[in-house]
């Protein structure tokens, strides 16, 4: 098995661990994560990219299907992947509340920003980047408030 074969199927361990355990935490228990990844940053950063690319997927799905409604579609598409990886949310919001220093906090907010750009920009509600920060986070508040209720 090479080192990418290897490393793929670590993450995708990594990540059915993360979902089952849905507590926030990195997963370095998982055989091979830590040599996999070298530290926090990097497996966080795997996690994350995974997220944003599960989202930005199901976002293009979503939009295929109702398209006259955008914003509806993102929020639907968000709420899928947050049902899909739920764990790797909780991981990723753990880390943003919580970074373990100044390098994990830069990379989280800038990850932030570039989602919050992708939800108000599919959504058809940001026409520059000067906006897409505040209007996509509105847009993830408002799909966090069924998975909110869903979860009380």
């Amino acid at each position: 098995m090479t080192l990418s074969t290897s490393r793929g199927a670590i993450l995708r361990d990594v990540i059915t661990a993360a979902n089952a355990r849905r507590d926030g935490a990195l997963p370095f228990d998982v055989p091979g994560a830590t040599e996999a990844f070298d530290g926090e940053l990097a497996l966080l950063g795997a996690l994350q990219l995974r997220w944003h690319t599960r989202l930005a997927g199901r976002i293009e799905r979503e939009l295929m299907q109702q398209p006259m409604d955008l914003e509806d579609a993102v929020v639907a598409a968000w709420r899928a992947t947050a049902d899909e990886l739920p764990g790797v949310l909780a991981i990723v919001d753990r880390h943003r509340a919580a970074p373990t220093g100044p390098e994990m906090a830069d990379a989280m907010a800038r990850s932030a920003v570039k989602e919050h750009a992708l939800l108000a920009m599919m959504a058809g509600r940001a026409s520059s980047s000067d906006d897409a920060d505040q209007v996509g986070a509105s847009i993830e508040r408002r799909a966090r408030r069924r998975t909110a209720v869903l979860a009380a």
